[in-house]
């Protein structure tokens, strides 16, 4: 009797399991991420932690409210490992939606996948959101109106870390002089700001040391005893993955020390840091995002979806790290696209084209902050037709030999001077493609 009833509960558990997958599979009614992810190969701790993060929060929203105005979100995931053309099919696979789910926007988290799906993205009219990377000149949405460098585009990175040494020396009028190493990792990622800080060292009269590291970058030798040559005051660390904390251990062995050198966004996390040991103790990073679990975001993630078990992270301790904490902030500027775009075409699952509408009108102010648990957390920010990136703005932390401490507060790049060298560098591209931009002053 005792096997048959467990067999009865089998069998209904069984019948709910398949009922709740076909309600799956009917997702017509929900809102769908296709997520192009990577989980393993040399760039996995980015990958788990940011798109652990940016699940977490969909399911969140989901527990939480029922989906946006009453429609449930819905993603699936393709693994890249980091490759562009796993990437590329894994776009051609997802984008069509899924289950009669219309794609809302896609989140490569790659600077090579991104250049190689802008323009498909393009024509398919779905948006390419290229959080704190990208192509800096897909900032002007006049000619890239489906991209999105949220927040922070490369230039602004770099405009923001020199304006943040300028401080430090006494002001940009003291960095003349000065000499300044920048070592970037040998990929379109990396070389993407070599233009920029070039024209900061014939503005401000710093010398410019520019050194490749090969990908993935665990031999440095070379180029760190180039360093010890050249005596650089500060070096701009530009790297990703193993290439950060391989970094920290060579300066170490050659005698540059740690609290000046200052890693870029994608050299700010507990994975870049930790892994080197004593020899990260006193480095320096921009963040746009701090880590930390004090957010009432993150609590309310932690209490409806972690502490209910149905979290996303392999490892529950990388809970409020700084890559978990990127994916967050990015899924809630995903979701507050979807929320704007309803309010214009209806609560109801959206299209790309649609959706983009949301993102080009993305707005964050204090207030606004408050409400979605994320002041301190996210930048103030807002979006319009012709700037598509929002923000511009770093705060520097420093690794104390355990966790990352916010030292400054917002360090805004010198986005009036960038404007002119995007547009430029945009209007070019609109020519060599044909493309006539809009008119944004048409835009509504």
């Amino acid at each position: 009797m005792k096997n048959h009833l467990h067999t009865l509960k089998g069998a209904v558990v069984l019948a709910l399991g398949l009922a709740a997958a076909s309600a799956t599979a009917q997702a017509g009614g929900e809102q769908y991420f296709p997520l192009q992810s990577y989980r393993v190969g040399p760039y996995a701790a980015g990958g788990t932690g940011f798109f652990g993060g940016f699940i977490d929060y969909l399911q969140y929203v989901n527990l939480k409210e029922g989906g946006v105005n009453g429609v449930k979100l819905t993603w699936s995931e393709c693994e890249t490992e980091y490759v562009v053309e796993k990437g590329v099919e894994c776009y051609e696979r997802l984008k069509k939606g899924l289950n009669g789910a219309p794609a809302a926007a896609t989140n490569p988290l790659s600077v090579g996948i991104a250049y190689a799906t802008l323009e498909r993205s393009t024509a398919d009219k779905l948006p390419l959101i290229t959080i704190n990377h990208g192509r800096t000149d897909s900032t002007d949405g006049s000619v890239f109106p489906y991209v999105f460098p949220l927040q922070l585009n490369p230039y602004s990175e770099v405009s923001a870390i020199i304006n943040y040494i300028g401080q430090k020396s006494g002001g940009l009028s003291k960095l003349k002089g000065k000499k300044i190493a920048v070592l970037y990792h040998g990929s379109p990622y990396g070389k993407e700001t070599n233009p920029i800080l070039e024209l900061l060292s014939k503005k401000y009269g710093f010398q410019l040391v520019s050194l490749e590291v090969p990908h993935p970058g665990n031999e440095q030798q070379s180029q760190w005893l180039t360093i010890r040559q050249q005596k650089p005051d500060w070096v701009i660390l530009r790297g990703w993955g193993v290439m950060n904390p391989v970094a920290l251990k060579t300066a170490q062995k050659t005698g540059y020390p740690a609290d000046h050198i200052i890693g870029n966004i994608w050299s700010n996390s507990e994975e870049d840091a930790a892994p080197a040991g004593a020899a990260a103790k006193g480095f320096i990073s921009i963040t746009t995002h701090p880590s930390g679990t004090q957010f009432p975001v993150l609590q309310g993630i932690k209490k409806t979806v972690l502490d209910a078990g149905k979290g996303n992270l392999a490892d529950a301790k990388r809970f409020g790290t700084v890559y978990y904490n990127l994916g967050v902030v990015n899924g809630i500027l995903n979701v507050e696209a979807v929320r704007l775009a309803q309010a214009r075409f209806g609560k109801k699952p959206l299209t790309g084209e649609q959706v983009r509408w949301g993102f080009e009108h993305l707005h964050f102010d204090d207030k606004r902050l408050k409400e979605v648990g994320a002041l301190g957390l996210l930048q103030p920010l807002q979006l319009s037709c012709a700037d598509h990136e929002g923000g511009g703005a770093v705060r520097f932390q420093q690794w104390d030999g355990q966790q990352w401490k916010v030292i400054s507060p917002w360090v805004q790049a010198d986005r009036k001077l960038l404007r002119p060298i995007i547009e430029d560098s945009s209007h070019k591209y609109a020519k060599e493609k044909g493309i006539t931009p809009r008119d944004c002053s048409k835009e509504s």
